[in-house]
């Protein structure tokens, strides 16, 4: 994760170095060496994640792929909205770095304290998923938990409840995918792990964005820094409304998109919202040098 960018630009490389120092271990050596297992837990996937993304943006300034003054607005999915916040100066890259390292450490922690998990429905929208939901929870947690495109719906809840959903979504034709996660996240058994970042965030000092960020709970800009902090709260235990983000930035004559590292994953939920949608990924140095290839070629 993130090995290509940090040997093609030094300025991805300052970010790896000082997500090392600040954390007290290697984190970079997980991103690029593993051992897979460890890095895919959440305490660490979180800061790993954060880094690498945060990492590409740098990269792709570096290479003039992005221009950061005709950004006119940021969005992450879940973690994502922690980078986004950080690109657009709420606060610093250490800042976001301690917030999401907590944040991967408590939801670890309350996953382990709850056995539970996460189903991807597919062919189903929010009606049938909120009906099967109800249906199969028996008095357990089970609830939508990320909206994320057109006919795609995560579920999330007590392990129990994951499986008989499995088997409920077949029998309603509908395909149904038990998730490699550690836990039921963005359901209300992650309350605990919200209640400390509350704390959390309270020592962070926050600033006004210089572009719009989107907010998972709420799928509208973020206002200023009491709702910021409130909403980064609830995000923990609510829905990610991701497909009306986007459908929000559309909405607002949003031109060209950009995805950064690690990944491809933004761009297949955005081709299921709008299959001409103009999305580039930035997932690594090969494609960076593409782009800025294809960019200088067009000027």
């Amino acid at each position: 994760m993130g090995k290509s960018l940090f040997d093609a630009s030094p300025m991805a490389g300052e970010r790896f170095a000082q997500a090392d120092d600040v954390l007290g271990f290697s984190l970079s050596s997980l991103c690029f060496s593993g051992p897979e297992e460890r890095l895919n837990q959440t305490d660490i996937s979180q800061p790993a994640i954060y880094v690498t993304s945060v990492a590409s943006y740098r990269a792709a300034i570096e290479a003039a792929v992005i221009d950061p003054t005709t950004i006119a607005a940021f969005a992450g999915l879940s973690l994502g909205e922690y980078t986004a916040l950080h690109l657009a100066g709420v606060f610093s890259f250490e800042d976001g770095l301690k917030l999401v390292a907590a944040r991967g450490r408590y939801m670890q922690e309350a996953a382990v304290a709850s056995p539970s998990g996460m189903v991807a429905m597919l062919g189903a929208d929010e009606a049938k998923v909120r009906e099967l939901c109800a249906l199969v929870a028996e008095g357990e947690v089970l609830v939508p938990a990320n909206f994320n495109a057109p006919g795609q719906i995560v579920v999330s809840g007590s392990k129990a409840a994951c499986e008989r959903m499995v088997k409920a979504a077949e029998g309603a034709g509908l395909k149904a995918t038990a998730l490699k996660v550690a836990g039921a996240f963005h359901s209300p058994l992650m309350k605990p792990a919200a209640d400390r970042m509350l704390e959390e965030l309270k020592r962070i000092q926050f600033a006004a964005p210089t572009a719009r960020v989107y907010s998972n709970v709420t799928a509208m800009p973020h206002t200023d820094a009491d709702s910021i902090r409130k909403l980064l709260v609830d995000q923990i235990v609510s829905p990610v409304q991701w497909e009306q983000t986007m459908k929000t930035l559309l909405a607002n004559d949003t031109q060209r998109f950009i995805e950064l590292a690690p990944g491809r994953t933004l761009a297949g939920l955005a081709k299921r919202i709008n299959r001409r949608l103009p999305i580039q990924s930035i997932d690594n140095a090969e494609v960076l040098a593409a782009a800025k290839t294809a960019q200088e070629s067009a000027t």
